[in-house]
């Protein structure tokens, strides 16, 4: 019977894996431990709701100090990690102490990839509940806003930098937004929409070089143009927070996408060292192949799936993958791997920006984007959890009830 687990991390996946724990009947010693110096709080909102002044950080919160009290859950923050010892379940901080455990949940998250070059006072990042507060006073009707980047990060900034008055230009390297994810066609469609909402939307080119005046920073690009604006946000990608447990001694192993490598079980090959969150690439039964997915949705599955496997309660996380995005008034969701898709099938009017798009491999269904058709999407989630090769024309006819399919 396990005493005691330390989850290193305080985000989205230490929440949800705490409370499953309480949940589920553990009672033996329970401590999260984060970087950061607030609780447990969502992230998705910061680009968006909170960013817009629409949410306080109470509406945030993810575990009160009430609950936390009243289920003895330790909170331990403001603290660094430093190593993850595998064999001996041991957790190191910076201030040199250490702690061992019956288990340890790594969920450890991760931090915005960093643009070289693009260094200032001008630059921000968005990551924290302080990134949020620190951009959310910088935008403003006429500021001038430079976004590297049109990923999701990127373009939710952009909708709400837009949506508070701001000019807006985005610099994207890919020929479209979210190309290589979706397909050109989507790419075309998303570019599409940020520029009907008034985003100066510059894509096939890179940073090419970058410096600050006293009143702007200026960007150059490598198309020879050059921009300028009063704050620049970078949306350049996440990198997983893997350090702590790649040190020696840990022996957990690290996959080539520098995340730490699990199964479905969150197990890391390490007894009772387990790893959950953005900060996995692990192994997924549907597709048959290891994945990494950054986002609310897997944080909240995996770290379920973590917690019960901790207490010996066998559960894989198998469900396809699923997020959503606000932008532009509008709603995206994303569900599945597009990885091996060979043929795309388009269910509405793109040019009305109102359609779900499915992505077959070898005619099984594999992945579905929609933009305000959330509940296609989610019958879709479940066409491909199911595995199954729906024809594509009842894919293609609106009068089709997708729901058929399941049975």
């Amino acid at each position: 019977m396990i005493e005691s687990v330390i989850v290193a991390g305080a985000g989205q996946t230490a929440a949800v894996a705490a409370r499953t724990l309480r949940r589920r009947g553990f009672d033996g010693r329970l401590t999260l431990v984060g970087e950061e110096p607030e609780a447990p709080y969502q992230r998705p909102p910061l680009s968006k709701e909170y960013l817009t002044g629409d949410q306080d950080r109470d509406e945030l919160c993810l575990l009160t100090p009430e609950w936390c009290a009243s289920n003895a859950v330790e909170l331990r923050l403001g603290t660094r990690v430093t190593a993850i010892r595998a064999g001996g379940r041991a957790v190191e901080y910076a201030d040199g102490s250490a702690e061992t455990a019956g288990a340890v949940l790594i969920a450890t998250g991760g931090r915005p990839r960093r643009l070289p070059g693009v260094e200032g006072e001008r630059v921000r990042y968005l990551r924290t509940l302080a990134d949020a507060e620190r951009l959310r006073a910088e935008l403003r009707p006429g500021t001038r806003v430079i976004v590297i980047g049109a990923g999701f990060i990127g373009s939710e900034v952009a909708s709400t930098a837009r949506g508070l008055g701001a000019e807006v230009t985005v610099i994207e390297q890919a020929g479209q937004p979210l190309g290589r994810a979706l397909g050109e066609l989507m790419g075309d469609a998303l570019a599409a929409l940020q520029r009907a909402a008034g985003v100066d939307l510059r894509t096939g080119e890179k940073v090419e070089s970058y410096r600050e005046t006293a009143t702007a920073a200026v960007v150059t690009t490598s198309g020879g143009a050059t921009v300028e604006g009063e704050v620049v946000v970078v949306g350049a990608g996440m990198v997983p927070n893997a350090e702590p447990a790649a040190g020696p001694g840990s022996a957990v192993e690290i996959a080539g996408d520098g995340g730490i490598v699990v199964d479905e079980y969150c197990r890391t090959g390490q007894e009772g060292v387990f790893a959950a969150g953005d900060v996995t690439s692990f192994h997924h039964p549907l597709f048959g192949r290891r994945i990494r997915a950054e986002h609310f949705d897997n944080a909240n599955a995996q770290g379920m799936a973590a917690a019960k496997n901790i207490l010996g309660r066998r559960t894989a996380h198998a469900a396809s993958p699923w997020f959503w995005s606000d932008q532009f008034d509008r709603n995206l969701q994303f569900t599945g791997f597009t990885g091996d898709a060979d043929r795309m099938v388009v269910r509405g009017r793109l040019e009305d920006f109102d359609f779900v798009a499915f992505y077959l491999a070898g005619g099984v269904l594999r992945a579905a984007f929609g933009a305000d058709r959330g509940g296609e999407v989610a019958v879709a989630r479940e066409l491909i959890g199911a595995r199954l090769a729906p024809d594509p024309d009842v894919l293609r006819d609106e009068d089709a009830d997708l729901t058929d399919l399941l049975s």
